[in-house]
């Protein structure tokens, strides 16, 4: 845990916190990381939408939002998790390892989001926010190397257009544990629009975005 906190460039008070947040819960371990995951998806919201308020004084509510659902997506938060060797420093399960459970993006981006709750809570807000910042410093450089981000294009579009917020709704969950497939749906102004599908659940909710923004085009 020591190469992982100097990655990080924060040593933890409570090292049991860290060792927590690296808890899978494949090790069936009375406790794992899916508190601090969900903690953790709070605080990270909350620090990069201030990074963003900060940062472009001149945007408008659905560029940021667009922007900060770019920046806290699955797969930004894996690059993140890979870049300072996340992976190396879970605790999981052997059934787990074995389906290369280091590698898949939707465990390292949680293990991100739970390693930022610890964070917070074994220093404070501003050692989380501090962070953060050091994680997002090439925040440009970031959100290009995301790509498109469909979910954010199809919200900034409803918004626009005064249509609320898109809402998506799980159809199914298929397969076994190692090779999930989810189908979702996406609802605008209380209607289905559109349907996708993905090997997580916000892979088939960006698919089910892409599909609805298809749509709409077509209709125009």
């Amino acid at each position: 845990m020591r190469a992982l906190q100097n990655a990080l460039q924060y040593q933890f008070q409570n090292e049991a916190l860290l060792r927590l947040a690296l808890t899978h819960p494949s090790t069936k371990e009375p406790t794992d990381n899916q508190r601090l995951e969900f903690l953790g998806d709070a605080v990270l919201g909350f620090a990069v939408s201030d990074l963003l308020y900060r940062k472009y004084a001149n945007r408008q509510e659905g560029e940021l939002t667009a922007r900060r659902a770019t920046l806290v997506c699955e797969e930004t938060l894996c690059h993140l998790a890979k870049s300072i060797g996340l992976g190396r420093a879970l605790r999981m399960g052997h059934g787990e390892e074995s389906t290369f459970g280091r590698q898949k993006p939707s465990i390292l981006a949680d293990a991100m989001e739970a390693v930022i709750a610890a964070v917070y809570l074994d220093g404070g807000i501003q050692a989380a926010h501090a962070l953060v910042l050091r994680l997002y410093a090439e925040e440009e450089s970031l959100s290009q190397k995301r790509g498109r981000d469909d979910k954010g294009l199809l919200q900034t579009y409803t918004q626009a257009h005064e249509m609320g917020l898109p809402e998506y709704v799980l159809l199914s969950e298929t397969g076994p544990a190692h090779d999930r497939r989810f189908v979702t749906q996406v609802h605008i102004g209380g209607t289905p629009v559109a349907t996708g599908e993905g090997a997580t659940k916000k892979a088939a909710e960006q698919a089910a975005a892409r599909s609805a923004l298809e749509a709409i085009h077509a209709d125009r």
